[in-house]
């Protein structure tokens, strides 16, 4: 038996096996198993023997970047980001790797993500998110409240200095007017149970062409309604988290998937999620 698993603290409720279980049984991977280790951070540092014992692993919050002196060696997307999410074993060789940065490119893939982009937040996902659009080429606008001016200059900062010609400006979210190619919701505001929140104004979503919210739970969030009722384009956080587990299979074993077939796996977890909210 192969052996995988999540490795967190705390560890509630999590899509993960779900996911991992499905795509193992696309690729005919039967002998694979996936379960949750809950790790408090004291004793992480003594689990190198443990990590050793499996063929592959997730790392969710709060060991992203905590692992790193664990691994042997890093993925330019877990040293870009100095984090990892993602290790594969390699006789016994632990490689490092970042798939967040993965699902969120390719759940966007049909969004104007090149283009002109305004982020909300710009925290852990907020930052990846801001790289990454700046990397494909987009014009970039963080909108932060006034308590994250500060680490948006920090980002802005960062950013430019790796990415010297790039296009990136910070304004106050509350007064977001400008007209955007694409939204994307890196702040936890809409998130399950407070559902009935919205980062921004009904004028700023007018302003906006499509968006991307990283949020999973609810699988339509406040914002998401909001956008489609405007008949815009709206995709919601749990391809994100499909794509980034398509991204670690693909790196533990070379498996391969269809669209079709990840699409299919998108919609059991907003099911499941739905479901789960209903209880």
């Amino acid at each position: 038996m192969n052996e995988y698993a999540l490795i967190g603290h705390p560890l509630g409720h999590s899509m993960s096996p779900l996911i991992h279980e499905k795509l193992f049984a696309l690729s005919g991977m039967t002998f694979c198993s996936y379960r949750l280790i809950d790790i408090p951070p004291e004793e992480l540092s003594s689990c190198r023997e443990l990590f050793e014992s499996l063929d592959g692993m997730n790392v969710t919050i709060p060991h992203k970047q905590s692992v790193i002196p664990l691994m042997d060696e890093l993925g330019d997307s877990a040293r870009r980001y100095n984090s990892v999410n993602c290790v594969k074993n390699d006789g016994k060789k632990l490689i490092g790797y970042n798939t967040d940065c993965d699902g969120f490119v390719r759940s966007a893939e049909l969004l104007p993500i090149s283009g002109n982009v305004v982020i909300l937040g710009c925290g852990g996902v907020g930052r990846m998110m801001a790289v990454e659009t700046v990397r494909h080429g987009g014009k970039l606008t963080l909108a932060v409240i006034p308590q994250d001016m500060v680490s948006a200059q920090r980002l802005m900062a960062e950013i430019l200095s790796g990415y010297p010609g790039a296009s990136v400006k910070i304004t106050d979210i509350a007064s977001l007017d400008e007209k955007f190619d694409l939204m994307v919701n890196a702040t936890p505001v809409g998130m399950f149970p407070k559902t009935d929140a919205c980062a921004v104004s009904d004028k700023a979503i007018e302003n906006c062409l499509s968006f991307f919210d990283a949020i999973y739970n609810p699988t339509e969030t406040l914002l998401m309604k909001k956008a489609r009722a405007m008949g815009k384009t709206a995709v919601g956080g749990a391809s994100m988290l499909v794509y980034q587990a398509v991204s670690a299979h693909e790196i533990w074993y070379g498996g391969t998937f269809s669209p079709e077939d990840i699409s299919l796996i998108i919609k059991d977890v907003e099911k499941a999620v739905d479901e789960m909210n209903q209880k």
